[in-house]
């Protein structure tokens, strides 16, 4: 359930129509139907909460006590965070236009680039946990397979070696590090959705900057945008990453069709909607795959109907609690520094 080396073959016998015989079971119980009542009460519950705590900041002014209110903003922007997401799968409209006004503007809200975001992820899911196509396994500061740790050289190669133990840490940087690569991809310019995009993040960074200098002293600004921006990073990271890392990798010419592709790479988080709520629906990242365009209350009720079949099918489905995710995540990253460790040693 959590090998680290590349995905088992498996015959092809007359296994295009699983997904077919799935998809027919999941469109008779309605969960593709779309939830915009969800949907709207979410985002109107986000944003004044947004308000909320804009005006909260103000009043509290010049404190420490500001820093409370980082970790209350690093809470809410993986939130709206995650409503860009759902836009970004067509999860709230059915047409990609609504979606994509309702991406741009919580993207806006959190400065990221929703454009550059749904390019990355659009490839994630095509190729999910695959050594050579996956986004989230080019990742230069980590190595996800053997291969990987073998190609790193000098300070990369060290960070290899202890990866278990820097992996948490390196989120703390995952918040400037979307930043940045929103930035670079306004920056490159080209068609009207880049340049709306720079107008969103030019005045997300304004009114951001804006406001934590006119209300806090330079220390105490600078001290909350590092907690407010670190909190955010491992919030995201720790949303995304026990979906795929420590599952099996896929490599150039496997033979799995779309249905184990998908299942086989990709672990379900149990939690209850305590859990939903925290990742977002992310935990459902099985079905997610599987239906990308689910809205996201329906993943919990697709949940039992896509375990039962692969079931019957024989095809392992993979689910654990939060913390064993995590568990998960640094033993793989462990082993696959392993080598390098033993390496250094001999040397």
């Amino acid at each position: 359930m959590t090998s680290t080396s590349s995905a088992p073959a498996v015959a092809q016998r007359d296994r295009g129509s699983d997904f077919a015989a799935l998809s027919h079971e999941v469109r008779r119980a309605g969960l593709l139907d779309r939830r915009r009542g969800y949907y709207v009460t979410r985002i109107v519950l986000n944003l004044a909460v947004l308000v909320a705590g804009c005006a909260a900041f103000v009043a509290i002014g010049d404190s420490w006590w500001q820093l409370f209110m980082a970790v209350f903003f690093a809470v809410l922007f993986t939130q709206l965070s995650f409503i860009g997401h759902d836009a970004g799968h067509k999860q709230i409209f059915r047409t990609r236009r609504a979606n994509d006004v309702v991406g741009r503007l919580h993207g806006g809200l959190v400065g990221l680039s929703y454009d550059w975001w749904v390019g990355k992820h659009t490839r994630h899911h095509a190729n999910p946990n695959h050594e050579d196509d996956d986004p989230d396994l080019d990742i230069a500061a980590l190595a996800f397979t053997r291969g990987q740790g073998g190609a790193k050289r000098g300070f990369l190669r060290w960070m290899a070696k202890h990866q278990a133990y820097l992996f948490f840490p390196l989120l703390l940087a995952e918040g400037l590090n979307l930043h940045l690569c929103g930035i670079r991809h306004v920056w490159r310019g080209g068609g009207e959705p880049r340049r709306l995009e720079a107008g969103l993040l030019a005045a997300h960074f304004a009114g951001y900057l804006t406001a934590v200098f006119v209300v806090l002293s330079p220390l105490t600004g600078i001290v909350f945008i590092l907690v407010h921006q670190g909190l955010w990073g491992v919030y995201m990271g720790c949303s995304f990453a026990p979906n795929h890392k420590g599952m099996p990798t896929l490599a150039k010419g496997h033979q799995l069709d779309f249905l184990r592709r998908q299942v086989l790479t990709s672990r379900d988080v149990r939690g209850g909607r305590w859990v939903d709520f925290v990742l977002g629906g992310l935990n459902y990242q099985i079905e997610h795959h599987l239906f990308p365009s689910m809205p996201r209350p329906n993943l919990r009720h697709a949940q039992a109907l896509v375990e039962s079949f692969c079931g019957r099918r024989g095809i392992d489905y993979a689910q654990c609690g939060l913390l064993r995710s995590y568990g998960y995540v640094l033993k793989h990253l462990h082993e696959v520094g392993a080598p390098l460790r033993q390496r250094a040693a001999r040397d």
